[in-house]
C-alpha cells in the first residue's frame, strides 16, 4: 500500500473556521472598534452553521467584546488562556490566546490535507485510515512586504499550546516553502487553480513553474495545474491571490470577477483573465461552467482604490457567506449568482467594507479546517 494525499475542496464538510481578532498592536489600531464590530458580525454569521476558533491577543478582553453581541454560555477551557462558548445555535466559539502580527488567517493558517492508504491499483480506502494533516507552510508577509515573525509561528504554537483543539490533526512543518492559502484553489480532485503573478513572484520561493508544480504535487497531492497569467486588482498587496479573482464552486464550475466597463482600469486585465478561464478544461476534458460575478463598485480611501471583490466569499457547512460593500444592487446580484450555483446552501451577505480598508476581505481573514 502507498499513501495518497488530497487537498479537499472548500465545499466539503468542515470542523470549524479559524479567524484572528484585530488588536491594538496591528494595523487596525486606528479603526479598532469598527473592525471588531465587523468581525463580530462575521463570527455570528458563521456560528449559525458551524464552530469557530478565534485567535486573540487577549482572551479576557475578547470575551468581553464578543459577549455584547453573541449569545451563549461561557466555560473556561483546559488552559487559562482559552475560553469556550456554546451558542444558542449549539455551535461553539473557542477563544485561544496567541501572539499575532496581523489578522489574515487565510495566509498564515495551516492548510489541511487528507492522507489515505491506497490499495494496489490506487483505490483509496479513506475511512478509517485517513489522517488529517495540517501543513505548516512558511509565511513571509506576502514576499517580505510586511512583518510576519509571529504569524509565521502561529500554527506551530497552536499545536503546542492547544493540542486538544487539534487532536484529530497532525502537523507537518513545511516552513521552508512559502505558500499562502489565498494563493491556491482546489477542486478536491487534484486540480490547483492559481496565478503566476503570485506563486512565481520574487521573494517567495525563487523557483520556476516546474519546480513549484513538483513541490505542490508532492505536498498537496496535486496532479493538474491551471495557471492564470492575467488578473489583478488595484490596491491588492498579495500579488494577485486567486481568491480575489476566480474560485472553484464545484469540480466543473468557476465563479470569477468580470469587468464590463471599458473605462474601468481593470477592464483589459480581467478581460484577458476571462479568456484564459474559457480555455481551461476540467479533469474530464470539458470547458468549465463560468459564472461571472460583478465588478464591485469603486471604493476609494485617501485617493487609493481598494480591492473590493465578490470572489472573496467563504463556503461553510450549509451556507456561502458573501462580502458586501455598501452597493445594494451589486451586492444582491453577486449573492443571487452564487445562490444559483449553491442551491442547497443559504447564501448570505455580510458587510466587509471595514476589511478592505486594510486591503483584504472575508475569505482573507478566515481558514476552514475540514472534517
Amino acid at each position: 500500500m502507498t499513501v495518497g494525499r488530497r487537498l479537499p475542496a472548500e465545499w466539503e464538510p468542515q470542523d470549524f473556521v479559524m479567524l484572528a481578532l484585530p488588536h491594538a498592536q496591528t494595523d487596525w489600531c486606528y479603526m479598532l472598534d469598527e473592525v471588531i464590530c465587523c468581525y463580530t458580525h462575521i463570527i455570528s454569521t458563521i456560528l449559525r452553521y458551524q464552530n469557530v476558533v478565534l485567535l486573540c491577543n487577549d482572551t479576557v478582553e475578547a470575551r468581553k467584546r464578543l459577549s455584547q453581541e453573541i449569545t451563549g454560555t461561557w466555560r473556561d477551557g483546559s488552559d487559562s488562556d482559552m475560553a469556550v462558548m456554546t451558542t444558542t445555535d449549539y455551535t461553539t466559539l473557542t477563544l485561544v490566546q496567541v501572539e499575532t502580527n496581523d489578522t489574515w488567517a487565510r495566509d498564515f493558517g495551516g492548510i489541511t490535507v487528507f492522507d489515505s492508504l491506497l490499495q494496489d491499483g490506487g483505490q483509496s480506502r479513506r475511512l478509517p485510515m485517513t489522517e488529517k494533516r495540517v501543513l505548516d507552510f512558511g509565511f513571509n508577509g506576502w514576499g517580505l512586504k510586511f512583518a510576519a515573525n509571529s504569524d509565521n509561528l502561529i500554527t506551530e504554537r497552536l499545536f503546542a499550546l492547544y493540542g486538544n483543539i487539534w487532536s484529530e490533526y497532525k502537523c507537518l512543518d513545511l516552513k521552508q516553502i512559502i505558500l499562502e492559502g489565498g494563493s491556491i484553489e482546489s477542486d478536491g480532485q487534484g486540480t490547483i487553480l492559481t496565478t503566476e503573478q503570485c506563486l512565481l513572484s520574487d521573494n517567495r520561493n525563487y523557483l520556476e513553474k516546474s519546480g513549484l508544480e513538483a513541490l505542490l504535487s508532492r505536498h498537496l497531492g496535486a496532479n493538474r495545474f491551471l495557471w492564470l497569467r492575467n488578473g489583478a486588482l488595484q490596491g491588492d498587496d498579495t500579488d494577485s491571490h486567486i481568491d480575489t479573482l476566480a474560485r472553484f464552486c464545484n469540480e466543473d464550475t468557476i465563479a470569477y470577477v468580470q469587468c464590463t466597463d471599458t473605462g474601468d482600469a481593470h477592464y483589459n486585465e480581467l478581460r484577458a483573465m476571462e479568456e484564459e478561464l474559457k480555455a481551461f478544461r476540467t479533469g474530464r476534458g470539458l470547458p468549465y461552467s463560468l459564472v461571472p460575478l460583478p465588478m464591485a463598485d469603486e471604493v476609494v480611501v485617501e485617493g487609493e482604490r481598494l480591492p473590493a471583490t465578490y470572489a472573496n466569499f467563504l463556503i461553510i457547512n450549509g451556507a456561502v457567506v458573501v462580502p458586501s460593500y455598501g452597493s445594494p444592487q451589486k451586492d444582491e446580484l453577486a449573492r443571487r449568482r452564487l445562490q444559483d450555483i449553491f442551491p442547497d446552501r443559504e447564501v448570505v451577505l455580510v458587510d466587509c467594507l471595514p476589511l478592505i480598508k486594510q486591503h483584504g476581505s472575508l475569505h482573507c481573514i478566515t481558514m476552514q479546517f475540514p472534517k
